[in-house]
């Protein structure tokens, strides 16, 4: 570990900071120690448990360090160890145990991580240990573990509207007393616009971060990655400085049009209004209730921003991240459900984008690019091909974590096994988002660009989605038709003619039987 010298100095408590962790505010920094060792690694148990975007191997470890550098900065003691040091043992309980007997630690402290593989991990390494050992919360999140748990304590149904009018009351977020701003709770009808004809939305902030270092290292490493970073550069923030830029940035440009177009989709715009802040946020270099404070007042202070707009923007943050977060620890066994028993593999092109499908063309090759793409994109694009398409539920769940420069576990699998695939039968949602291309078209100009023809069922210039729509109802008929929320689908379905509905589930067994070339 580089550090060989045989008269190693001693310190009192080991305190292990983990990738997602990089929160200057936490108290454990407020006074410095000369008894405390911090220690932040890189290590392979963490680059090789799913395939993960460069970009996203890349910033964490870009974030990491600079995060290393500002802590030794202010004085404090910090080991970083590179995933290319030869003392690496590329195991974070492992490299913890080989630097207690070195620096004579007898007390180990840790952040409670996001994530159950890695909070069993540390759970169980502690109980091995005969010396002293305590966790901490992260003091990130608006609501801690089991807050959501207790909230729906005895309840029949989990309702994310439920709980994000709690949250709304209880942090006093947009209320005027006891009514919410505004005179309604959510004004999601009013977003839900497709961009207008010839609009240019505002060209994304991005910032000119060299990785050529961190690429080099993961690349010699042999570490298997996917998507590319042109030339070495990566755009994501990778300090608390660049966060705040970034926030300000969306908020002052953005904000007073994104509730309106946050479920647009347009070809060659990857970023539209969205705030991009997801990677600042899960690593924790800001904090939710900074960024809300800064969307309310930008709102406040009248800079031309709807209720609309700022009120979508606080429900993603305060209402569904928090959300997602209570339910991964309410729903342990998430990660096995598979309500529908899918389980045909994910198309080859989910890697490649080399698809006809121009709505999942340019999902998936801007998702290679950018290792981003906006909510609707993930929910309505690629993961709606993967639900009617029948695709493996922890296939899906891999390559979502995996090629997002924003996932991790805590956040991703409720969104994509819950939400988007409705593998857990309803806990997170209480209907399939599934759509044909009406929705697409309905919402984008993706369809104009595409060899197929959104607006058939059946033949070989059919869209896929179209067949595959009704084959998804009418395959699960007996475990979706009482749900109230989809019953109009059914009833249309039943009022076709028998020839029309015959040649529509031939066309989607046709198109399941290629899906690779489709």
């Amino acid at each position: 570990m580089r550090e060989q010298q045989k008269t190693a100095k001693r310190y009192r408590t080991l305190r292990l900071i983990l990738g997602d962790q990089l929160n200057g505010a936490h108290s454990w920094f407020a006074n410095r120690s000369d008894d405390v060792l911090y220690v932040m690694m890189e290590v392979r148990s963490e680059t090789d448990y799913a395939w993960h975007h460069i970009q996203k191997v890349c910033a964490f470890f870009a974030a990491m360090e600079r995060f290393a550098v500002r802590l030794r900065h202010d004085g404090h003691d910090v080991l970083y160890l590179t995933l290319d040091n030869p003392g690496n043992e590329q195991s974070i309980t492992r490299n913890c145990s080989v630097l207690m007997q070195r620096y004579g630690i007898s007390r180990f402290e840790y952040q409670l991580p996001d994530e159950h593989r890695v909070d069993q991990l540390l759970r169980d390494y502690c109980e091995s240990l005969d010396i002293e050992w305590q966790a901490f919360d992260t003091e990130h999140f608006y609501t801690a573990r089991d807050e959501m748990g207790n909230f729906f304590r005895g309840t029949k149904t989990i309702l994310m509207e439920n709980f994000y009018r709690h949250m709304r009351k209880k942090h006093h977020v947009l209320m005027e007393g006891d009514i919410p701003a505004g005179g309604v709770w959510n004004f999601d009808t009013e977003n839900r616009k497709k961009l207008p004809r010839g609009h240019r939305p505002l060209p994304p902030l991005l910032f000119s971060n060299d990785l050529t270092v961190q690429k080099e290292r993961i690349e010699a490493a042999g570490v298997k990655t996917i998507g590319t970073m042109d030339r070495g550069y990566c755009g994501w923030p990778l300090d608390r400085q660049q966060a705040l830029e970034l926030l300000s940035h969306f908020a002052d440009n953005c904000l007073p049009l994104f509730g309106t177009f946050q479920d647009a989709m347009q070809a060659g715009e990857w970023s539209l209004y969205h705030s991009r802040l997801s990677f600042s946020l899960n690593t924790k270099m800001i904090s939710p209730q900074e960024v809300v404070d800064k969307a309310l007042s930008a709102w406040e202070n009248g800079n031309g921003i709807a209720i609309n707009q700022v009120e979508g923007f606080v429900r993603q943050i305060l209402g569904w991240r928090e959300y997602m977060r209570g339910l991964y620890w309410m729903v342990p066994e998430l990660n096995t459900l598979n309500f529908f028993g899918n389980t045909r593999k994910l198309p080859n092109w989910y890697w490649s984008g080399e698809t006809k499908m121009n709505c999942l063309r340019q999902s998936v090759k801007q998702s290679l690019e950018y290792a981003y793409a906006h909510h609707i994109q993930r929910l309505m694009v690629t993961g709606n091909f993967a639900l009617i398409a029948g695709i493996n539920p922890g296939e899906v769940d891999a390559w979502y974590l995996g090629i997002y420069a924003d996932a991790l576990e805590w956040v991703e699998l409720p969104n994509t096994r819950g939400m988007s695939q409705f593998a857990d039968g309803g806990i997170t949602g209480s209907k399939p988002y599934a759509a044909s291309a009406n929705y697409i078209d309905k919402m984008s100009d993706y369809c104009k660009g595409c060899q197929y023809n959104n607006n058939l069922r059946h033949g070989a210039s059919s869209c896929p989605l179209n067949s595959l729509y009704w084959n998804f109802f009418d395959r699960n008929r007996t475990k979706l038709e009482g749900n109230p929320r989809i019953g109009m689908a059914y009833r249309i379905w039943d009022r076709m003619e028998p020839a029309e509905k015959e040649a529509t589930l031939r066309q989607a067994a046709v198109y399941l039987a290629m899906i690779d070339q489709l």
